[in-house]
């Protein structure tokens, strides 16, 4: 008796033990949109709803490349460049007309990408969902009774590394310095000759070009995509950049690897359709009990 217990015990420690690697997994592409929000929400002030729809561009555009013959470095670069792209027009029509108005006027008007950038893909490549090709077939690690498929973990160390490289240029490069100047004080950067409609248009660039690499990333693991993709992604990683702290980009990657988490235990453990509940409502018992997220700052509050 006390030998079949162990055993279950056993079994069950290495069901979690799995799920949880597998969790980390999925968080590695929530990172990369909810660092990509972060840097609109950090620096602009400005919840960009297009980024969604620059996701599902990535991976549906990769693939359409890869049907039609292209080698798979010419395919994503065709899909990054496609982002770049959608990212400009935001900028020129969305953000640069409105950027003196109120908040909401932009995040509106990039709500409107997003609905017309699906439906474009619709009328293109259709609403099914597609069976992305295999670039890496059979490559998995076995540790014990833990397997670790290896697209899923080149994801996430992908992700890892293009965050790193991200935080450093911010840090240590003039351009990275002038977007901090521009986080801290739009007309004070002015001020000291920040060309601030050139950084905003690379920022958006930028941005896109994460949000890309994500959708590329998503396609390569789970070898699926289809015109509504970004939808659900989106929003946890909007989750994501609130529970890290807005504005915070370590934040937003503990964040993106925390849903995940949840994601997948809830999944294991509950069912599949308590996952939206799982990962929403740890959203809204986070902004009850810390509103300011997980690495961001305390909230100022006026004295009486």
């Amino acid at each position: 008796m006390l030998r079949w217990i162990n055993a279950g015990h056993r079994r069950r420690a290495a069901v979690i033990s799995q799920q949880i690697v597998n969790g980390f997994m999925l968080g590695g592409v929530y990172v990369m949109i909810a660092v990509a929000f972060t840097l609109a929400i950090g620096v602009l002030n400005f919840l960009n709803f297009s980024i969604p729809g620059i996701f599902m561009i990535a991976g549906m555009v990769s693939w359409a490349a890869l049907r039609g013959g292209q080698h798979w470095p010419i395919a994503f670069g065709i899909a990054l460049a496609a982002s770049a792209a959608v990212g400009v027009a935001v900028y020129l029509l969305t953000y640069r007309p409105s950027s003196d108005s109120d908040p909401e006027v932009p995040l509106v008007s990039s709500l409107g990408f997003l609905v017309l950038l699906e439906n474009l893909i619709i009328l293109w490549l259709g609403s099914d969902q597609q069976s992305f090709p295999a670039l890496i077939v059979d490559f998995n690690w076995r540790f014990g009774s833990i397997i670790i498929g290896g697209a899923q973990l080149l994801s996430l160390v992908l992700s890892l590394a293009f965050v790193i490289a991200l935080s450093l240029s911010l840090r240590f490069t003039n351009l990275g310095r002038q977007v901090r100047a521009i986080a801290e004080n739009r007309r004070t950067a002015t001020i000291l000759g920040v060309n601030v409609g050139s950084v905003v248009s690379r920022l958006f660039v930028l941005s896109a070009l994460f949000t890309g690499i994500g959708g590329i990333l998503f396609a390569i693991s789970y070898l699926q995509v289809s015109s509504s993709m970004g939808e659900s992604i989106g929003f946890k990683g909007i989750s994501a950049m609130i529970i890290g702290g807005m504005g915070n980009i370590w934040g937003a990657v503990a964040g993106g690897l925390l849903i995940g988490l949840v994601e997948i235990l809830s999944t294991q453990f509950l069912g599949a359709d308590f996952v939206n509940i799982s990962v929403y409502g740890l959203l809204l018992a986070l902004l009850i009990a810390k509103p300011e997220g997980l690495f961001g700052p305390v909230a100022a509050r006026e004295k009486l």
